[in-house]
């Protein structure tokens, strides 16, 4: 029999420092997106039945093979790893938002397929805001152009945006980006 003790504490220690932050900032809605990147079914259900209704997926073969063993009553799955063109139909009808859009390219195959099922996408444009050249994104300087061109796209709703700062070596550095 499993155990997830560590889970529950992990999680209470989480949103602890949510509700701390919140606290600080005044307030505000907060969504804990839990990445599940390596773990199995058994603790995403764990999760979820702690109300942990968001989910982070990050590989479209791991997304499939949880797919069919998942609690998914009230549970939102999320896209949030690179996405190859030819992937995006086998997730298009399982994920509530896409956190990766990079491409223009990649924007007409998630239109594509969204349209397919009726769907409309929320996406998160993914911004390479520490200019790395072995990350992907658009960079910060071509962000707003091609944020409007998403308009022409009418099965994709741009939620916001993606980033992930480069490795700082002080807390203080990583607020530019």
């Amino acid at each position: 029999m499993k155990t997830f003790s560590y889970v529950d504490q992990n999680l209470a220690a989480i949103r602890a420092r949510i509700d701390a932050a919140k606290e600080r900032s005044g307030g505000g809605e907060v969504t804990l997106l839990a990445a599940v990147k390596y773990t199995d079914t058994d603790h995403i259900n764990y999760l979820h039945s702690l109300g942990v209704n968001d989910i982070g997926e990050n590989r479209v073969q791991q997304l499939l093979e949880h797919w069919d063993a998942l609690n998914r009553e009230n549970l939102r799955v999320h896209f949030i790893g690179t996405l190859q063109k030819n992937k995006v139909k086998y997730i298009i009808d399982k994920v509530a938002m896409i956190h990766s859009l990079d491409s223009l390219s990649l924007a007409e195959e998630i239109e594509k397929q969204a349209a397919k099922h009726g769907l409309v996408m929320d996406v998160l444009v993914e911004i390479n805001s520490g200019m790395e050249e072995n990350k992907s994104g658009i960079l910060p300087d071509e962000a707003a152009a091609f944020c409007e061109s998403l308009g022409q796209f009418s099965h994709l709703n741009l939620r916001g945006f993606m980033t992930m700062a480069p490795k700082c070596e002080k807390n203080e550095e990583y607020r530019k980006y």
